[in-house]
């Protein structure tokens, strides 16, 4: 299938970014499963290609968006069912794991397996071998595993929500893939290649960035990493009025700029600050318990989601993670709090699988 621009933008100048390719490429080699751990828009699924190119394996390169179905249906889409395993299954159908037998299976946003899931995947890698619903007879599988997620997997197993050996079963090898801010070397070359790509598509002729433009990219902090750069510099040569992209030119005051990033390691001011405020937040409920506010977990649950959705500007992704919980998990509430219509609902489940011959 054809890929995005972005998944073609393999373009890794910085150093550090240098060092990871070379990293990969020796992961490649081998047929150890891959978990590659990073932020959202940093390149995640292109750096999973270049390892199953680099890998020698003639069979398929399969994606799949983990956070992008519910639970009863990515069951049935990875392991495959037979006739008659659940209401409609009218013929029998191959998981994606049968999909890329000889090749490469990559599951993004792993972290948001539900536990009986990853039970079964765990089953799967130490097994080798998948059992489609409503079948007993296995399937072997010669099938290289590459995960990847944008949440911190070690919360995670401390919050019961992610199984330790399943996290050492997938982090046989472990890339972190840097943000773009952390890759400054890589700012430029990409912003070259969007203009390139669209300049063709919107057939702008030769488009260039001026200095003060250049300079503005190299100081933004990127919080949307590449897919945001992308984004900016499409805008552009749609604003730009000649051959040269200005720094005004440039619409870099997006959704994740405005909101300010979270601190990776908590001062022990911020720790303090964070303590006291959870400390009123409990005078308040005692207030409330005491008052006998009707329905008082429902509301404060409701309040807790539509302020943290309000804040991050109505991203999911990025609510999802200021919260804690998986992406399903928030669509529920979302939904729940009339916060997102059915329509929305559904697109955010929308299947998202890709095969790469």
């Amino acid at each position: 299938m054809v890929l995005s621009i972005r998944a073609k933008a393999m373009l890794f100048h910085d150093p550090r970014s240098v060092e990871l390719l070379r990293q990969v490429e020796r992961i490649a080699r081998s047929d150890a499963t891959t978990l590659i751990i990073g932020e959202t828009g940093t390149g995640k699924e292109l750096v999973a290609r270049h390892l199953h190119e680099q890998s020698g394996r003639r069979g398929p390169f399969v994606a799949v968006n983990c956070g992008a179905f519910s639970e009863t249906l990515i069951d049935a889409e990875l392991f495959g069912h037979e006739v008659g395993a659940f209401t409609g299954a009218t013929q029998a159908r191959a998981g994606w794991f049968e999909e890329a037998n000889g090749g490469t299976l990559f599951l993004d946003e792993i972290g948001d397996l539900s536990p009986a899931l990853q039970v079964k995947l765990l089953r799967v890698l130490q097994e080798r071998q998948v059992v489609r619903l409503g079948a007993r007879r296995p399937v072997a599988l010669n099938v290289r595993l590459v995960a990847a997620t944008n949440v911190d997997l070690h919360k995670a197993i401390d919050a019961g929500r992610f199984r330790s050996d399943l996290y050492y079963r997938l982090g046989v090898a472990t890339v972190q893939l840097p943000p773009l801010s952390e890759r400054a070397g890589d700012i430029l070359p990409l912003a070259r290649h969007f203009i390139g790509v669209y300049s063709d598509k919107l057939s702008c002729g030769k488009v260039s960035l001026s200095a003060a433009a250049s300079a503005a990219l190299l100081s933004y902090p990127w919080p949307g990493n590449i897919r945001e750069l992308e984004n900016v510099m499409h805008y552009a040569l749609i604003v730009c009025s000649g051959s040269v992209i200005e720094a005004e030119d440039l619409k870099l005051s997006g959704i994740a700029h405005r909101r300010p990033a979270l601190p990776a390691r908590p001062s022990i001011d911020d720790a303090a600050a964070a303590e006291g405020d959870l400390q009123q937040l409990a005078v308040l409920l005692s207030r409330m318990m005491e008052a006998e506010h009707p329905d008082l977990f429902d509301s404060v649950e409701a309040t807790l989601v539509r302020t943290a959705f309000h804040s991050c500007y109505r991203n999911q992704v990025q609510t999802a993670r200021v919260l804690g919980i998986s992406r399903n998990i928030l669509r529920t509430q979302l939904k729940r709090y009339g916060l997102i219509g059915f329509e929305d609902g559904a697109n955010a489940r929308v299947p998202h699988a890709e095969l790469l011959q």
